[in-house]
């Protein structure tokens, strides 16, 4: 099933404190490197940021493809640019911020589904330290495929690779416009997707995992968004039992995902006898 991604968003200009630091992200800069990487569709572009006074002639295209994907462009100062590459650099007023590693097709993920299918959809995970201890927490689990939304959350960053320690190689990771949509397009595939909620009535353990299951997290401090929570079959909860009300999402995708994996080892057991 095709998903459509394409959604053109504002252009927007940056004070200087808000340009980002390069130590987190990969970066491509320069008229034809920028407009090669948009050509190639591979999704590993990220955003992009356009000195402010830039020909916009010259730089028809790689606006074209940019909206077309759906990216976000910063306008930056030139100086501001510097900072992002380097003052020795010719930048030529154009820097993409592109992914440390390839995301996957989500079609691609959704062809293996199967009765044993275990999923993780994350719901706004902005820290990408967070995020690398997802995903190698989810690869140590086995999850067949993390789906994250394009916007108003981090993507596949050099720092997410490295909190990953390796694990972005070996973990297939979609980017998708819409997580509500997704959801639906799961639960018609007979995927029960399961959301993590503090305000939740039943524990994490009292939920049968052995059937196909997707698990919803939200992201730091807010938790899952309304319609987001609304749309799962079933929320659960971790049960707490100091003064804080709460573990990091990566913590809690860690207790989630290997009950899962206990209630399923525990099955095969009693099925092998």
């Amino acid at each position: 099933m095709k998903r459509n991604i394409e959604r053109p968003r504002r252009d927007r200009e940056l004070r200087t404190d808000d340009v980002a630091k390069p130590a987190n992200e990969n970066i491509v800069f320069g008229v034809m490197p920028v407009l090669e990487a948009l050509r190639s569709k591979s999704g590993r572009v990220e955003r992009l940021s356009i000195a402010v006074g830039s020909n916009p002639h010259r730089l028809r295209e790689i606006f074209d493809l940019a909206h077309s994907a759906g990216l976000r462009i910063d306008r930056l100062s030139s100086e501001q640019l510097d900072r992002i590459t380097g003052r020795d650099v010719n930048h030529q007023g154009v820097v993409a911020f592109v992914a440390a590693a390839d995301y996957a097709d989500p079609d691609a993920i959704f062809a293996s589904l199967s009765n044993d299918t275990l999923l993780l959809l994350l719901d706004g995970v902005e820290d990408p330290r967070n995020l690398g201890a997802i995903l190698r927490t989810a690869e140590c689990a086995g999850v067949g495929g993390v789906f994250i939304p394009e916007r108003r959350a981090v993507g596949l960053t050099e720092t997410v690779a490295k909190s990953a320690a390796g694990a972005t190689e070996h973990i297939k990771v979609a980017k998708v416009s819409n997580l509500n949509k997704l959801i639906e397009d799961l639960k018609k595939q007979n995927v029960w997707v399961v959301g993590a909620s503090a305000d939740a009535r039943i524990d994490h353990t009292e939920w049968d995992w052995t059937r196909a299951s997707a698990l919803v997290l939200g992201g730091e401090g807010k938790g899952l968004h309304r319609l987001v929570a609304e749309n799962c079959d079933v929320l659960v909860k971790i049960p707490m039992y100091g003064k804080i009300d709460s573990l990091n999402v990566s913590v809690a995708a860690g207790v989630i995902l290997f009950e899962a994996r206990r209630q399923r080892g525990k099955l095969k057991t009693e099925n092998g006898k």
